[in-house]
């Protein structure tokens, strides 16, 4: 009960948790925090469901959630959320109800190895004194301690950066007994770290700004003060303004532009273009790397690593090199006329069906400045990357380790921290694959969000890869096409989900624009 409320005095505001034995004392205290107003409370009976909905509440608050299980193999339901939090520099508590010491490798029931599980991937692990041991105290200052580290605070490492940080809590019988009611605690304000002195760096060379997932506004700012043109996947949030270069991967496969780069700042982790990749692995730019995540990006092996950047519009600038800068600028901005390989828009007309450059086109432009987007890891986001024009969206991808894993269910912890409406793009298999994250309590306030799915029958993601033009046809669909005819109708009907299926643009008009009160799922058939 005192770490919960300390938690929460720290600023916590939400708590995620899947029932247990080991963890009911924690459950018990949770809900009766939330009955007192204290905390939000978010139940779900799937941990790894409950780890990403953690990971999207801690994405759209910019505050930790805590999520609580027990014991045994529901602490591994975790691990892919942690891991996810890790590499993409989001907040998060894990507490982990244990076995105490005297039942651990002895063959006791629901017993293993908790203490250190996340540890390659946490910012701070704790195995804790088992209660009584210790003055309750103790337990408000781990809640401090573990709220600070989250957010960034010295810990295990990577100081400066936030990510998971892991309480394993053992505890022995009675696992629980009467909680007070009302139990209340005050939600404080949560830790916010002294951003430091940033690097400031000259206007000379010249320069190209890159923006990976979750750079947001900071890269265009950047590009803006110094000049610069800017390269902004779809998913960085960054994604607007006159500095934007259209047709990123087409300028960058342009010797007489690629070659005459001399340095390179990239914000947040871009994942999603070969070219930029090349780009960073250079060896003969200078390239500073401002780290959002839980690792540094250094490709190219000599990279510059910074928490913040600051243009010193002064310094080697002369009537010559702002003139150089001015050419620099112009010719990566350049329009060229629109080239989608992907197909015809959403206005191409009514009997025309959709395909996924419509698709995404169609999403991008029903969304406004309160709402949020959230792509899935499918072949969707990354026609979108090739073909939308910039916009201030508030995007969000999970492009930490770039995997299917939790799409859904980070959105809907999204559409639980926002106030506008929340859309998940996505494809067919990204949504099969987390359909557990559909199952939403009924006496939980409904997230307002729709989930689109582009469903093509199976993962085609993988055209783009060697393996489509070296296995035989059935070996390729069995174990990488995987094509499947789910109904999705009656799946949504299942989970209580409002279902819409738009097969031409005005139809798909129609279902973004409705009123979203609460979980909606649209289905959109794509040709394979």
């Amino acid at each position: 009960m005192r770490l919960l409320t300390g938690l929460i005095a720290h600023g916590v505001r939400d708590i995620v948790l899947s029932p247990g034995s080991r963890s009911q004392a924690l459950a018990l205290a949770a809900v009766a925090l939330a009955r007192s107003g204290s905390v939000r409370v978010h139940v779900r009976i799937d941990e790894r469901v409950a780890g990403f909905t953690a990971v999207g509440l801690g994405r759209g608050t910019g505050v930790p959630a805590a999520l609580v299980c027990t014991s045994g193999t529901a602490a591994a339901g975790y691990l892919p959320a942690a891991m996810e939090a890790f590499h993409a520099g989001v907040p998060l508590i894990l507490l982990t109800a244990d076995r105490p010491p005297e039942l651990r490798g002895v063959g006791a029931n629901q017993a293993t190895i908790q203490p250190g599980m996340y540890r390659p991937w946490a910012r701070s692990s704790i195995d804790a004194p088992v209660p009584g041991e210790v003055e309750p105290a103790h337990f408000e200052a781990l809640a401090a301690a573990a709220v600070a580290v989250a957010l960034g605070a010295p810990g295990e490492g990577l100081d400066g950066v936030a990510g998971p940080v892991h309480l394993n809590l053992p505890t022995r019988e009675p696992l629980s007994g009467p909680m007070p009611d009302p139990l209340r605690a005050t939600l404080g304000s949560p830790l916010r770290l002294a951003p430091g002195e940033p690097l400031r760096i000259a206007g000379g060379p010249r320069t190209l700004v890159v923006a990976g997932a979750d750079a947001g506004p900071d890269a265009e700012r950047i590009a803006r003060a110094g000049g610069w043109p800017l390269v902004a996947e779809v998913v960085s949030g960054s994604r607007f303004g006159t500095h934007l270069v259209p047709a990123y991967r087409e300028r960058l496969r342009e010797p007489a532009l690629a070659d005459r780069i001399e340095r390179v700042i990239v914000f947040g982790h871009p994942t999603l273009s070969r070219e930029v990749a090349v780009l960073l692995r250079r060896t003969d730019l200078e390239v500073i790397a401002v780290r959002r995540g839980g690792e540094r990006l250094n490709l190219s092996g000599a990279a510059v690593d910074a928490r913040a950047i600051d243009v010193d519009a002064s310094a080697g600038v002369d009537p010559d090199s702002v003139a150089d800068a001015e050419a620099w600028l112009a010719a990566w901005t350049r329009a060229e006329a629109p080239a989608d390989g992907a197909g015809a828009g959403a206005g191409a007309g009514v009997d025309r069906l959709l395909d996924r450059a419509a698709l995404v086109r169609a999403v991008w432009e029903a969304t406004g400045s309160e709402d949020l987007l959230l792509f899935g890891s499918s072949r969707i986001v990354r026609v979108a990357d090739q073909i939308l024009e910039g916009k201030d969206v508030r995007v969000h991808a999970n492009r930490g380790l770039a995997g299917i894993d939790g799409t859904i269910a980070t959105g809907v912890g999204l559409a639980l921290a926002g106030i506008g409406v929340t859309r998940v793009l996505l494809g067919d298999l990204s949504l099969l694959h987390d359909v557990g994250s559909l199952l939403l309590p009924g006496d939980e306030p409904a997230p307002r969000i729709q989930v689109v799915v582009g469903n093509d029958g199976g993962g085609t993601i993988f055209d783009g890869l060697e393996v489509a033009g070296t296995a035989v046809t059935e070996d390729l669909d069995r174990a990488f096409y995987t094509p499947q005819s789910v109904a999705l109708a009656p799946l949504a009907a299942a989970y209580g989900w409002a279902y819409a299926r738009a097969a031409t643009p005005d139809e798909l008009e129609r279902a973004l624009s409705a009123e979203v009160a609460g979980p909606q799922l649209i289905e959109v058939p794509l040709a394979r």
